[in-house]
């Protein structure tokens, strides 16, 4: 059942909310300063323009205890809000909705209040959302384990013994989470092309884009406390996109025994609206059978999927648009993401607020639906045609890479925005001391 902000009958006094990606029925947060020289401060997009919550917080808009005490609206990061948890995310969604509905004359009537409060999207420089103090990578598809684990060690190999039981995952690299239209710069490491020559130092010839999605963690837990798998979504804030670019030969040949190291530690992009899980309450749906029956710690109940259309599009430099060469859905996933928190705590590691789970690559049952080039192309072995003549096995110096997803509800669209970034020639200066 719809809830008081996700009732589809819901309108805007804002122009052309209804049938954008950014209804009043969304209400994404983010970080963004109006013009250069401005202080960063935190807004939630509605139609074209963001609603910059920093003025209606000095104007005394929030009223709520919670809200007024910490004033988290005028920070430079969403950390904070992120940190106050649900009562707090409740608060400031049902009171946002209500000053943007079109029978609220709170805003709408007052134009002094209107002109410094809304901004023009296409006038506005977004920033990263939060302070991410760390970042984990989890590998939760089975289609896309199964996909990697076929090509490297044959279908009656392709999952680990661990894969079905637990949430795979890894430590990542926070510093190096960059925000949509970010340019990437191509990696240089180590790679072995040649199985029975030495390792050469140069630029990766097999990159790659990962099809993923992330969430930021609210409050989070003390050292040595899990987090339960039925209190998991009251430590969610909210998701975004993820590309987490992907040097596959550079990984290949470090990877073993501790995992991806500089494979992936160069670049991962992020969208810059933060989707919230109240918005995302409409969407939930089941998802795949797990067997074997998970391990008490991690059996979630009710739908704890997400019907999310996920696409993902290269452009090359000589195109003028993105062509789409993968269609997939957040609801493939075989862990969810109560699971993925559930198991990230369970040996007390202490989440903080702002911290970055993504979910590893999203593939669907289809081809069309696989969630990397490694996988599209089949190990670069069948190349993916693009829609001017140009085939890729993998992403080209000049192409753009451009993620984007959407929920689709009873007549409104929740849109999350792009995550997008354009692949640099490397500079393969050999590091000399």
């Amino acid at each position: 059942m719809p809830s008081e902000t996700t009732d589809p009958s819901l309108t805007s006094f804002v122009n052309g909310a209804s049938d954008s990606p950014f209804p009043i029925q969304h209400l994404p947060y983010g970080v963004f300063r109006p013009s250069a020289g401005d202080a960063p401060r935190v807004g939630v997009a509605i139609g074209d323009q963001v609603l910059d919550l920093a003025v209606l917080e000095e104007a005394g808009l929030f009223t709520d205890d919670i809200l007024e005490d910490n004033r988290p609206f005028s920070e430079p990061a969403l950390n904070r809000f992120m940190g106050l948890g649900r009562e707090a995310w409740t608060a400031a969604r049902k009171r946002i909705s209500h000053l943007l509905r079109e029978d609220t004359a709170t805003l709408r009537d007052d134009p002094s209040l209107r002109d410094r409060a809304f901004h023009a999207q296409a006038d506005v420089t977004m920033e990263l959302p939060a302070r991410i103090g760390d970042y984990t990578d989890f590998y939760s598809s089975k289609e896309h384990a199964t996909n990697i684990g076929t090509m490297f060690r044959g279908p009656e190999n392709a999952l680990k013994p661990n894969w079905t039981h637990l949430p795979v995952g890894y430590h990542g690299r926070a510093s190096s989470i960059i925000l949509d239209g970010t340019d990437v710069r191509r990696p240089c490491g180590q790679l072995k092309p040649d199985e029975d020559a030495p390792p050469v130092y140069g630029p990766s010839r097999l990159l790659d884009f990962e099809l993923e999605m992330g969430f930021f963690v609210g409050p989070g837990n003390p050292l040595g406390e899990p987090i339960p798998v039925k209190d998991a979504l009251d430590h969610i804030f909210g998701m975004v996109l993820v590309n987490d670019w992907s040097a596959r030969d550079i990984q290949k040949w470090e990877y073993v025994p501790l995992g991806p190291f500089l494979g992936k530690s160069f670049a991962t992009t992020i969208s810059p609206w933060v989707v919230t899980m109240d918005a995302l309450e409409p969407f939930r749906t089941e998802g795949p059978e797990q067997d074997p029956e998970p391990l008490p710690y991690l059996q979630s109940e009710g739908k704890r999927a997400y019907d999310i259309e996920l696409r993902v599009g290269i452009q090359s430099e000589g195109m003028s648009a993105p062509h789409t060469v993968c269609k997939s859905n957040f609801k493939y996933l075989y862990w969810n993401v109560c699971q993925q928190l559930a198991h990230h705590s369970v040996n007390g590691c202490n989440m903080r607020p702002g911290d970055l789970l993504a979910s590893g690559t999203i593939s669907g049952p289809t081809k069309d639906s696989y969630g990397s080039m490694l996988e599209l192309s089949w190990r670069g072995t069948e190349p993916v045609p693009l829609e001017n003549g140009e085939e890729r096995s993998f992403i080209e110096d000049g192409d753009r890479v451009v993620l984007s997803g959407a929920c689709r509800g009873e007549g409104y669209v929740v849109g999350f925005g792009e995550a997008g970034g354009r692949l640099l020639p490397a500079q393969p200066r050999y590091p000399v001391s």
